[in-house]
């Protein structure tokens, strides 16, 4: 696990707030806090792709989750559409931290589409998720970002149009049928 240096008094009480708030699920990009709310549509292509990495995701002795990812020392907290992570780490109430995955996968919608594009995208290399999946509805588009580092992810496979088979590298090393997102 990386180890990023520790948050200040202030993130930590408003990261505190927003993990332990009721209701709708709460996320906090670059400062802003935003209600994650998804249409039926954003959570059928969601639900495709995780019906395709799931006997995958097994064989690995890992879940799939939309649970919080913490990025310590930033004031960012995030829950994304789809997060793959070992099933020891899942466990209890703790947010995860980007390198504790193996996969994230964003579906973009109108209004977030150029968050996940580069925001998320910036953010989830530098905290070293692996791999990033972008379902961009948008563009009608998915994009595999891998190999991270300070700077963004250093490897790019795509944008490949819906209904092009997209492969996810090691340890999924499947193809993805993009054809019903």
């Amino acid at each position: 696990m990386t180890r990023l240096r520790r948050g200040n008094a202030p993130e930590h009480a408003l990261k505190y707030a927003i993990q332990h708030q009721r209701g709708d699920r709460t996320e906090i990009v670059e400062g802003l806090i935003t209600q994650v709310t998804s249409s039926w549509d954003h959570e059928r292509a969601a639900e495709e792709i995780r019906d395709q990495i799931t006997p995958r995701v097994r064989e690995l002795g890992c879940v799939t989750g939309s649970g919080n990812l913490d990025l310590p020392g930033s004031p960012n907290w995030y829950v994304p559409d789809i997060a793959v992570a070992p099933r020891e780490l899942a466990r209890g109430g703790d947010a995860l931290v980007p390198d504790q995955t193996l996969l994230i996968v964003e579906v973009t919608s109108e209004f977030d589409a150029e968050t996940d594009r580069v925001v998320n995208r910036k953010r989830y290399a530098e905290y070293g998720a692996p791999l990033y999946l972008l379902v961009d509805r948008v563009e009608k588009t998915v994009t595999v970002f891998s190999e991270p580092g300070g700077l963004g992810y250093t490897r790019t496979d795509g944008p490949h149009p819906f209904g092009t088979p997209v492969r996810l590298p090691e340890p999924f090393d499947l193809e993805l049928d993009t054809t019903g997102l």
